[in-house]
This record gives structure tokens, C-alpha cells and sequence, in this order.
């Protein structure tokens, strides 16, 4: 027990001074004593180290003892044989002082260029921390494994305090801060620690690659010059400030592509986007010249946004014949929308061109500011997706360009944390900051984030730390909020000037150099500007191609015409899709409740009838992929579906993890069916989906809300990309958004989706009745920004999703899905309503005979003529039932948007004696009301019966909430409605 006890007090000695300091050394008298007991009972059972010092304190030769012991930690390896107890213990300290500059030393690191924000310095980093003094600082350590060891690679012998000091402030508090020890995987920990203390930050720049950097410098300099020169009052957000983004965007794609990437998605947002756009993406200057210009036609591509928001897609040269292609996503000034959207973009072109093998083939670059960074939730949404099997996109690169303010808020006032970036910890996400000044820093540090990616598949994040020379605009006075910054910028030197300098006195280049090539590209610009001009003869058409980021060749814009197509299948399609949803493999063991799900689909199959909204759906989806078209479900809970009726994954109840995908399984050689459950956000899955949609038509890409109401978490994405994107960008989407929506009693959470605000961004002009033509309906659409549906019957739904895939354009979707008529026994259709020549109904007229007409096609004794939409029709069928009530016509209108204005005016006129009634669940501020109102006037006007004739509201009162919480009060408003509707007052 001598020998445990002298242990005990030498590990006690170097932990006090460790553990009261709080560095990393947690060892303790209770584990070494639990190591000598161990070793005791086998002593092969511990670490070769540790089984010398036990022999030796045996032997009572303490000293001895403690020679063996090594610590071993993040590469570094002290050698303390042979040493004093004291000697041993400056080892420890050394070991935890490294240790330190590696956690923290970026508190240190000069990364502001105006040097006006330094955080706190961690005092670990000190040498007080340990009790060195100045007289240590000759004092000589030993590495035990000098040619492995990092941070003095192949260095042989001892080394000072002062030299080890001196290398960590070096590589740790220069002009580079690091932070990587808070990431999980050891193997990545010490890969990047190899790069940052031997590798790519320690590489020199050739000749050759300084000159490179300082011509890039030079365009993005000049480009921003020329632009505030000939065009002083625009807007541009220019790069000012942060000129060295486009060399570094430079470096990362070149090392990008020699790893392998072919294919970079990006997103950015305003600030130096123009810069971007031409230095890096190669759109032609006289292009974006043509649009400052006030000559740009209507009818020019390019004009519905402006254009530091447009996005753009090129073949670029990075190398004698080695191209990759880049593709910047269209976006608006919501800061940080677009994150998820090039991801899921991104992750569509790797899932069609192999799925996990091309990961590292298609790259996701996403750049931020540093206030939208740290403020906007979607991007914690959207980084929260990364590790996601189905949302995974190999690692995206997060370039924050830090203004070091937010228009004009501080950075105190703006976030919480002390980095703009610390979101990337929660992930385990590299962080490197880099002062912007520093340019072949900053190119270190863009190949460092590139090589990682590649490696390990995961995101990194750049803290690229600069300055707005101008400002928020170039017509914005920062000094208002921010003087002393300003000052500061204004007293502040150039980074072309100061790299320029740095390479004239290495000899890299002189002055004649210098001169020529900003002469050589003012030139250039000059040329450009000339042709873009009236008389220039530059024609917006020589570069359409440029404008959308991935342009679908053969879609039909708005102008042009389309042809109708129907949208049933032949009946053994359907029988073989049937038989996939209704089967499952024999030694898989399902749930006893879905044998009997299962056993009524496959009847249903059987009879050809019955077909619930389960079975339209899932005929829809199956009978797309027999005919090559692949299929993506994704949302909360669409698995199973929120309302368990779906189930297309079903697990195995006996064993873990074991899954069966129905539709995935229907013939050999299908496309893939992906139906996954998101995690618990709408922002960015909805926008990822979109992004996914974006990047191919062939594909029928949907999204579900777990409730129709939470979409609204999701409005920007609605608002500003789905409703108008192909408005703003020439960008078609053929996104479906299935928006379970109905009042059932739920509460005002729960039953409405809000269809009001979909159909409000609708662009069907409500006073104009459309010209018919030969295929009206699908030219209609054509013509519209997006499609909303409420649809009544699984076979209107199963021809409404298969008709987004059917045609030679795209639109958006909107789906006002059911809850209650999921199971509804009259919600029912047959093989007939979606076979051979059947298609989606866009007005279901009456369906009882002895009520549509009279013998002369029209029924004098209807006295009312009420219209619907969605579950509320059931509701007044049942109670006309009751009735007997032969007076009211029922009429549902399927689709919304765009207006079957034809429709209804020709249900109408069978009923000359009729009013025309509006019946809806929703309140009278909300629903369809406030949009079918006008429009069946509108229809109604063109009728030679009831022309003098208004629509009559039936529904619930106006209402600040969607619905009631109170069972009774629902059974009575319920009530009331239905009442109104049916009965004339």
C-alpha cells in the first residue's frame, strides 16, 4: 500500500496546481488508485506506462517511477524519464499550456482588421496560469515522439519554454483563430490539428499563387471602383471592405475540384453578390451592365427583381481542362432563406446521379453575414438538418462574411454569444476566423475548409472577418450608428494596397506589374460598358442562359401554349400498385392493427372500389414510379401520416430498425420512392423540399405540415419563393404542399390552414372572365403563379398529383388535404374514376340526377345553387339527405386557384330560379369567401339569367381566431352554417 500512497501524492501534486487552475488534467488519487488494483489482479490489464511505474514503486525507487508515465494528448507526447517530481510537474504544465492555445487561443488572435473588438484573453494561456515566470522561459523540455508530434515536426532534441511559446503564439493568436476541440470524433480532431500546426495553414504561397491572388484582388478592387464610378447612386452592396471573399471563393473551388466536386450550389446573400456573380461565376460584365441600365424592356429576362437577388448558372474553367459547374440560387432580401434551399437543390443532384456516392461530388456553399448568421432560426434549422440520413448533403461550407455589425446594430446588441459562429459548436462543426486583411490567410483557410469537407463529409464554418467600407448600401451614413468604426475604416488601409505592398517587398511583382493589370481590367470594364449601352448592339438574349440557376430545357414559359392530357391509368397499373400497398414480405411482423388496414386495401383492390384517400394517394405515387418519374414525401411524421393512414414505412415489431417501404417494392428496376419523416421545423425542411423540387422536373416532390396551420411557421418560403418565384426569377417549382386542413372541433390550432393566405397571393385577375380556348383548363393554369386545391374525392386527389408531372411546365401546389374524410364511408372512389381517359375534375356538379335537371336540362325548382370546397360539402349532403330537400343544388369547386369561371357559370344556368350560394366552415374574414366571392360574379356576369345576381355567404362570423376550442360552441356554429346554407332566409 507505501507504493499506492506515493502514487496518491504525486498525482495529487501536479493536480492541485492543474485542477485549481481548471486546465484539462482531471487525474486523481482515486484512479490511480483504482489503476494500481487493477494492475495488482493483472498487470497486463493496464497501459504498458503505468505497469513500469507500479514495478518501480514496488521497488520503493520513486522517482523512478514516475519516468515511464508519458502524457498523451491531441499529438503531443512529453517525455518526462529520468525527471525530478518538480521537472515532472512543468511537464504537466507544459502539456496542459499547449493544450490551451489549442482550446482558446483564438481569444487571442488578431482577427479584427481594424483592431477595434478583442475578446477577453483566456488566462489560460498565460504562463502565470502555471506559475512559469521569465526565468522558465530557457527551460528545456523533452517530446517523446519528436517526428510525430505536430507541433514540432521533425524536430530532434529539446526545446525551450520560449520556443514552444513562441510557435503557439505563432500558429494560435496570429492572424487565425481556431476552434475544433469541442468537436466529437478524435480522428477529426486530430486531422485538423495535423493541418493547422503542419500541414495546409503551414504551406507557403509559390510565387506563382501570390500573383494569382493579387490579380483576383485587383478584379474584385476594381469591379467595386468601376461600378461606384459609372454608377454612384445605385445600390449595389458591394464587397467593399471584404475585396479578398472572391480570391478565397477562388481557392476553395479550385481545391474543391481537384477533390473531386464537379458541381458547386450557392447561395449568398445581397452583399457582394454582383462582385460574385461576375469575378467568380463568369456572368459577362455587359450583362450586368445591360441591367443598372434604364433601357431594359418589360419583356427583357432578368427584370422582375432586382438585380443583386437574381441567380445565375455557368460552366466555369478552373484549370486547363478541368471545369466545374456553378450555380448561384435566386433570392430575396430575407436574409438567410435560401440556406435550405441549396441544400436540398444539392441534395437532389446527388441523389439523381447515385444517392451517397456522390456526396462529395456536389458541393453546398452558403454564405451569410454575421448578424443573419447568429439572429435567423432557419439557419439552426437548417445546419440542425446535416447529419440527417435524409438530408444529408456530405457537409456544406459556411462562409460568414462579419461586418462586424448588422446595419446598424452591434454586435453586443445582436446575439448573445461572444462569435457570431458559435451556432457551429452545438453541430460540432470546425470554426476558423480569419482576419479579412490577412489574404493568403484567408486562401489557407478556404483550402483548409474545402480538404475537410471532402474528407469527413460534414460542414465547416469561415469566419471571415472584415468591414462595410460604404456602409450598409453605398447610400447609407454608417457613422450615424457607428462613428468611431468609421473613423476607424476611414483611417484604414486598403487590402490591395497592403498585399500589394507585402508582395513588392518579397519581389513577388513591382509596380509596372501592379499598374498593368488594374489598366488591363479597367479597360476590359470600360469595353463592356460600351456595349452595354443603347447603341451598343448588346442583346440581353445572347446570355438568357445565364439567368436561373439550373434552366429546364423544353419547359414551356407562360406564353406559350399547352395541350391537356388525362391523367388515368390503365386498370392492371393500378391492380400491380394496389397489390405493393396492400402486401408485405411473410416473415415480416407488422402491427396486428394494420393486418386489418391491410386486409381492406387489398379488398378494395379486388373490387375495384372503395378506394379510400390512402389508396388515391398511394396509386398516385405508385403508378409515377412504374412510368419512371421518381417520388419524394417528406415532413413531420408522413411515414405513418399524422393521422396514421398512410403507413408506407411500417417497422417491424419485433425487431429494431427493420423496415418495409411498400412503394419501393413494386417492381424491380423503379425509380426510388423517398418518404421520410423530418425533424421538427417547417422553415427550412419546406424550403429544402422546394430546393429539391427546383433542381429537376421530373420528379413529384411534396411536403406535409403536420397541421395545415403550422405551414405558417414556414411563410417566408410561401411568400417569397413559392408564390413568386417564377414572377421575380423566370424560376418554375412543381412543389406539391399538402396542408391537412378541416374543422372537426379541434380547436383554433388545428382546423384551418389558412387557405386564405394562398389564395391572396394568387395572381387570377378576379374582373377578368378569361377568353376560352381549346384546352382552357391546362392553359389556365399555365398562366397562373400556383394552384390551390380542396379536394372532395381520393380521385380528384390522386389526379391532381399526377397531373403536376404530366405536363410541359411546372407550378406550385397547394393541397387543402382532409383529416375526418380520410375514413369518411362517402369519401370513396372506384377503379373507374382514375382509369384510362379519366382526369382531375376542377368543378364536381351536382351528382343527384333527380335534382341536376329536368328533361330540358335545366331545373326550375332548385332555389338554391350552393357552392363548396373540401369536407363542408359531406356535412350539407348529409343534412339535405335528412331533409329530403330536393330545392338546393350542391356543387363543389376542387380548384381554387385558377377559377373555373366556365363552371360555374354553366352549373348555374341550370338552375334559373336559383340563388347562388357561398358555404365554407372558416370564419368570413378567412376561408375561400374573400377570393370566390368576386370570381363567381365575376362568372355570374356572363350569364344572360344571373347577371344581376350576387353570391350569398354562408359560414361562420368574422373571427380574430380560426376556430373555437369549445366542443359546443363548434356543435352550434356547425349547426348554424349548415342552416344557412341550406335554408333561404
Amino acid at each position: 500500500m507505501a507504493a499506492c500512497v506515493v502514487m496518491r501524492n504525486l498525482v495529487s501534486r501536479s493536480a492541485r496546481v492543474s485542477l485549481s487552475r481548471g486546465t484539462a488534467i482531471r487525474a486523481s488519487s482515486t484512479y490511480a488508485e483504482r489503476m494500481f488494483e487493477a494492475w495488482k489482479q493483472k498487470p497486463s490489464s493496464v497501459h504498458s506506462s503505468w505497469d513500469n511505474a507500479f514495478r518501480k514503486m514496488e521497488s520503493s525507487d520513486v522517482f523512478a517511477a514516475v519516468a515511464p508515465i508519458t502524457i498523451e494528448d491531441d499529438g503531443a507526447s512529453l517525455d518526462v524519464a529520468g525527471l525530478t517530481a518538480d521537472d515532472a510537474l512543468h511537464h504537466f504544465r507544459v502539456h496542459s499550456l499547449i493544450r490551451a492555445f489549442r482550446v482558446s487561443g483564438h481569444t487571442l488572435a488578431k482577427m479584427d482588421p481594424l483592431g477595434l473588438w478583442q475578446r477577453p484573453p483566456a488566462p489560460e494561456c498565460d504562463l502565470a496560469w502555471y506559475d512559469f515566470t521569465e526565468a522558465d522561459l530557457n527551460k528545456e523540455f523533452h517530446f517523446a515522439c519528436p517526428n510525430t508530434h505536430t507541433l514540432f515536426p521533425n524536430h530532434d532534441g529539446p526545446i525551450t519554454l520560449n520556443q514552444i511559446l513562441e510557435k503557439l503564439n505563432a500558429i494560435y493568436t496570429s492572424n487565425v483563430g481556431y476552434q475544433f476541440k469541442h468537436i466529437q470524433d478524435e480522428t477529426e480532431r486530430n486531422w485538423i490539428q495535423r493541418e493547422i500546426e503542419m500541414g495546409i495553414m503551414q504551406e507557403p504561397l509559390s510565387a506563382e499563387e501570390k500573383q494569382v491572388c493579387l490579380y483576383e484582388l485587383i478584379k474584385s478592387d476594381g469591379f467595386e471602383k468601376f461600378l461606384q464610378k459609372k454608377y454612384g447612386s445605385e445600390k449595389r452592396f458591394g464587397l467593399d471592405g471584404c475585396e479578398v471573399l472572391i480570391p478565397g471563393l477562388k481557392a476553395l473551388m479550385a481545391t474543391s475540384s481537384q477533390l473531386g466536386v464537379t458541381n458547386t450550389v450557392i447561395g449568398m446573400p445581397h452583399r457582394g453578390r454582383l462582385n460574385v456573380l461576375v469575378n467568380v461565376m463568369g456572368k459577362p460584365m455587359e450583362a450586368l451592365l445591360y441591367e443598372f441600365s434604364d433601357h431594359l424592356a418589360p419583356d427583357d429576362e432578368g427584370q422582375g427583381d432586382v438585380k443583386y437577388h437574381l441567380g445565375l448558372s455557368n460552366n466555369i474553367e478552373l484549370a486547363p481542362g478541368r471545369k466545374m459547374h456553378v450555380s448561384l440560387v435566386a433570392n430575396p432580401s430575407h436574409l438567410e432563406a435560401v440556406d435550405p434551399v441549396v441544400v436540398g437543390k444539392c441534395r437532389a443532384a446527388q441523389d439523381y446521379r447515385g444517392g451517397e456516392s456522390e456526396r462529395s461530388h456536389v458541393l453546398p456553399l452558403l454564405m451569410h453575414g454575421d448578424a443573419a448568421f447568429s439572429g435567423q432560426g432557419v439557419v439552426f434549422e437548417t445546419i440542425g438538418m446535416s447529419a440527417l440520413p435524409a438530408y444529408n448533403v456530405g457537409g456544406a461550407i459556411h462562409v460568414v462574411v462579419n461586418n462586424q455589425v448588422g446595419f446598424t446594430t452591434d454586435p453586443r446588441f445582436s446575439r448573445s454569444s461572444d462569435y457570431c459562429t458559435d451556432l457551429g459548436v452545438s453541430v460540432g462543426c470546425p470554426i476558423v476566423h480569419v482576419n479579412g486583411d490577412c489574404v493568403e490567410d484567408v486562401i489557407r483557410v478556404f483550402k483548409l475548409a474545402s480538404t475537410y469537407r471532402q474528407q469527413f463529409g460534414k460542414d465547416f464554418i469561415i469566419d471571415l472577418v472584415c468591414y462595410r467600407r460604404f456602409g450598409h448600401n453605398e447610400g447609407d451614413q454608417p457613422a450615424f450608428t457607428q462613428p468611431l468604426m468609421y473613423q476607424s475604416i476611414d483611417r484604414h488601409t486598403p487590402t490591395l494596397h497592403r498585399y500589394s505592398d507585402q508582395l513588392k517587398s518579397e519581389s513577388v511583382v513591382n509596380d509596372d506589374w501592379i499598374v498593368e493589370r488594374i489598366t488591363e481590367y479597367e479597360a476590359a470594364n470600360t469595353e463592356a460598358y460600351n456595349k452595354a449601352q443603347p447603341d451598343g448592339g448588346y442583346s440581353p438574349l445572347s446570355h438568357s442562359h445565364y439567368d436561373v440557376d439550373t434552366p429546364w430545357h423544353g419547359f414551356k414559359q407562360r406564353a406559350a401554349d399547352s395541350i391537356h392530357t388525362p391523367t388515368g391509368i390503365d386498370y392492371d397499373m393500378l391492380k400491380e400498385v394496389g397489390q405493393a400497398l396492400s402486401t408485405y414480405p411473410k416473415d415480416f411482423k407488422i402491427h396486428s392493427a394494420l393486418k386489418r388496414i391491410f386486409k381492406q386495401r387489398a379488398e378494395a383492390v379486388k373490387k375495384q372500389e372503395g378506394l379510400d384517400w390512402s389508396m388515391g394517394e398511394g396509386l398516385a405515387f405508385g403508378s409515377l414510379l412504374l412510368e419512371g418519374t421518381t417520388v419524394r414525401l417528406s415532413g413531420q411524421d408522413v411515414e405513418r401520416g399524422t393521422f396514421s393512414h398512410r403507413h408506407h414505412v411500417l417497422h417491424d415489431q419485433e425487431t429494431d430498425n427493420k423496415l418495409y417501404n411498400c412503394l419501393n417494392n413494386i417492381r424491380p428496376g423503379q425509380p426510388e420512392y423517398y418518404v421520410h419523416n423530418s425533424h421538427l421545423a417547417e422553415f427550412a425542411v419546406l424550403g429544402f423540399e422546394l430546393g429539391f423540387a427546383q433542381h429537376s422536373p421530373y420528379a413529384l416532390v411534396c411536403w406535409e405540415a403536420q397541421f395545415g396551420d403550422f405551414a405558417n411557421t414556414a411563410q417566408c418560403i410561401i411568400d417569397q419563393f413559392i408564390s413568386s418565384g417564377e414572377e421575380k426569377w423566370g424560376r418554375q417549382n412543381g412543389l406539391v404542399m399538402l396542408l391537412p386542413h378541416g374543422y372537426e372541433g379541434m380547436g383554433p390550432e388545428h382546423s384551418s390552414c389558412r387557405i386564405e393566405r394562398f389564395l391572396q397571393m394568387c395572381d387570377d385577375n378576379e374582373d377578368s372572365y378569361p377568353d376560352f380556348e381549346e384546352d382552357f383548363a391546362i392553359n389556365q393554369i399555365r398562366r397562373c403563379n400556383m394552384q390551390v386545391v380542396n379536394c372532395t374525392t381520393p380521385a380528384n386527389y390522386f389526379h391532381v398529383l399526377r397531373r403536376q408531372t404530366q405536363r410541359d411546365f411546372r407550378k406550385p401546389l397547394v393541397v387543402a388535404t382532409p383529416k375526418s374524410l380520410l375514413r369518411h364511408p362517402l369519401a370513396k372512389s372506384t377503379f373507374e374514376d382514375i382509369g384510362p381517359g379519366t382526369r382531375f375534375k376542377r368543378l364536381i356538379p351536382e351528382t343527384d340526377a333527380e335534382i341536376l335537371s329536368d328533361a330540358d336540362g335545366v331545373n326550375n325548382d332548385v332555389k338554391r345553387l350552393v357552392l363548396c370546397s373540401g369536407k363542408v360539402y359531406y356535412d350539407l349532403l348529409e343534412e339535405r339527405t335528412k331533409q329530403g330537400n330536393k330545392e338546393v343544388a350542391l356543387a363543389r369547386v376542387e380548384q381554387l386557384n385558377p377559377f373555373p369561371y366556365d363552371l360555374v357559370l354553366q352549373h348555374a344556368d341550370q338552375f334559373p330560379n336559383a340563388e347562388i350560394v357561398w358555404a365554407q366552415e372558416e370564419p368570413k374574414n378567412m376561408g375561400s369567401w374573400g377570393y370566390v366571392r368576386r370570381r363567381i360574379e365575376t362568372a355570374l356576369s356572363k350569364s344572360t339569367i344571373h347577371n344581376e345576381k350576387r353570391a350569398i355567404y354562408a359560414g361562420r362570423p368574422s373571427s380574430a381566431a380560426t376556430a373555437t376550442g369549445n366542443k359546443l360552441v363548434h356543435k352550434a356554429e356547425q349547426h348554424d352554417l349548415i342552416e344557412s346554407a341550406l335554408n333561404a332566409s
